[in-house]
């Protein structure tokens, strides 16, 4: 990956310059999943559920108790 960004880098393609300033920004939690086979994943799919559940609450006045159901459901 480190020769890849250097010959980015030494041949000064714009296209790619985004991809690999990110790339550089976030090397170490990208190898991470090389080393550890670990992703957001279950993050992400919990976010989805919240998600989920707010649109099928639109419009709930009450924030204690909407956190109080969302504990409920998804504790």
């Amino acid at each position: 990956m480190a020769l890849w960004y250097n010959k980015i880098e030494e041949y000064g393609y714009d296209t790619f310059t985004t991809v690999a300033n990110s790339i550089e920004n976030h090397y170490e939690r990208i190898l991470n999943f090389f080393v550890n086979r670990s992703t957001n994943a279950a993050a992400e799919a919990f976010n989805a559920k919240i998600k989920a559940f707010r649109a099928s609450f639109r419009g709930v006045v009450d924030m204690s108790f909407f956190l109080f159901r969302l504990a409920k459901v998804y504790a």
